[in-house]
């Protein structure tokens, strides 16, 4: 077996040899990758985080906005180069540790990374404030005055580790909010993070000590001294992560800190009579299965359920079949990647309650396949299903009927993807915006969202900032003072 070792993190100021290591083994067809990450002291992160937070005030914070995204934009048009040396890192090692097939991780990394070139940004900016230039300075406010728009003085991310290069989301955000950060890895993909900011260094040498990438076990990092000095001296943390680790981290934060909980979210897809035909059907199936097939569900976008409905020239189980065989497709293109023992199991536990339901209920295509497509002609409930590429697919007399079922789920609503006419999609949209749903996109780009789309019905950019005003009262009373005034 080959043995590979990449020492991850990006620490300013502190020196390999100063640092205590952990070694995260990764192994993948006869190839032993071994990710060093580091482990400081409660000192070190102390010091760690004073650093940034001085170079922050040197340099991103006198940066404008325009500057920062022509900076990050830069960036990005290395990572999208297939020939730059980050990217060949990228393709070569994130499938070996995240497990998915490197197509489907190129793919999916050049779809990502494309909604971050300037024009995208720009819009991402404009889409959380009518004048960005607020960023940047104090701007006229409409009912009298002046506001301006004041980062976090210290951001700290935690990252999951189900999708690679998720962290760039939250590292962007951060920079478009001037914000000194510290970023944790997540143990499953403890590369990109890392990557990111040296390369940001190399474009922009000014920023190299605005930001660091660390490391601890766990996300709440219970016991970990360095984990601890840190949260103790963040005024924001944004999180991602599952129910229970976020529940952890936020009962150990001091009530001060604004925390930004992203977790456990449930997808689902509507299929409408208008998109039933047979030239139709089979494409919207085609679509949906990419929305499953992409990084195994493993995104809080991801569908779990398509309802689909009555009455056209394709009922729901032929949609159902045509959903199969695609995924039967996909399977040949990108391989699902090996389960753990506890995935297999899980997958099978969820095969073996669609078979014990009865006659209401199918599982279609082999057992042992992939990929699994589980079909009822009857209302079922909006329920995760097994994730890896199991999916449900019911049948339903009208659209409508799906709105409530999806409103006992509200806690976990996030994006619906919808194949109907304009009319219908509207109608939907605001029966399902009013039950909790906070996405609606096309089948097929689910799994693939916009630039700036408010996660989780929140806003990206807005949430970070502290807004200072400058009342009108002020402005009045400093008129008396200024030079002209005698």
């Amino acid at each position: 077996m080959t043995t590979r070792r990449i020492t991850a993190g990006y620490l300013p100021g502190l020196h390999e040899d100063e640092l205590q290591w952990q070694v995260l083994p990764f192994e993948r067809e006869g190839l032993r990758l071994e990710v060093s990450v580091p482990v400081l002291s409660a000192a070190q992160m102390q010091a760690l985080a004073q650093r940034v937070r001085e170079a922050a005030n040197c340099h991103l914070r006198t940066m404008t906005v325009a500057e920062i995204i022509e900076v990050i934009d830069r960036a990005i048009a290395r990572l999208l180069d297939r020939n730059d040396p980050y990217r060949r890192e990228a393709e070569a090692w994130l499938p070996v540790v995240s497990g998915y097939d490197a197509d489907m991780v190129r793919l999916g990394l050049t779809g990502f990374f494309k909604t971050f070139r300037a024009a995208q940004l720009r819009r991402f900016v404009a889409e959380d404030f009518a004048n960005p230039a607020v960023l940047d300075g104090f701007q006229p406010a409409s009912k009298g005055g002046a506001v301006r728009a004041f980062g976090p003085d210290l951001l700290v991310h935690s990252w999951a580790g189900n999708v690679p290069a998720l962290s760039l989301w939250s590292l962007v955000c951060g920079l478009l909010v001037k914000a000194p950060a510290i970023g944790k890895l997540a143990s499953a993909e403890p590369l990109f993070a890392g990557w990111f900011a040296r390369l940001l260094a190399e474009v922009h040498p000014p920023l190299a000590d605005c930001l660091a990438v660390v490391w601890w076990s766990g996300a709440g990092g219970i016991g970990d001294e360095g984990a601890g000095a840190l949260y103790a001296q963040a005024d924001t943390v944004l999180a991602y992560g599952g129910n229970q680790t976020l529940d952890a981290l936020r009962r150990r934060l001091p009530v001060t800190t604004r925390f930004l909980p992203h977790g456990h979210r449930l997808g689902f897809g509507l299929v409408g009579a208008a998109a039933l035909d047979t030239l139709k059907a089979p494409a919207v199936a085609r679509l949906a299965a990419w929305d499953v097939m992409r990084y195994d569900q493993q995104g809080c976008y991801s569908p779990h359920v398509f309802y689909v409905e009555r009455g056209a020239a394709v009922p729901p189980r032929a949609f159902a079949d045509y959903l199969a065989a695609e995924l039967a497709n996909l399977q040949r293109r990108f391989a699902r990647r090996p389960l753990e023992l506890e995935e297999g199991t899980a997958v099978a536990r969820w095969q073996q309650g669609v078979e014990w339901a009865g006659d209401d209920q199918q599982l279609l295509g082999p057992v042992d396949a992939c990929w699994s497509v589980a079909y009822s002609d009857s209302l079922q409930p909006l329920a995760p299903t097994a994730l890896y590429r199991t999916i449900a697919v019911v049948g339903v007399d009208s659209l409508d009927a799906v709105v409530p079922v999806a409103a006992a789920q509200r806690e976990y609503l996030q994006t619906a993807g919808i194949a109907a006419a304009p009319e219908e999609l509207y109608r939907l949209a605001g029966l399902l915006g009013a039950a909790g749903v906070t996405r609606i996109s096309a089948i097929g780009s689910m799994s693939m969202p916009e630039a700036g789309w408010h996660h989780d019905g929140r806003f990206n950019l807005i949430d970070l900032v502290r807004m200072t005003e400058i009342e009108q009262s002020a402005e009045a009373a400093a008129q008396p003072f200024a030079s002209y005034a005698d």
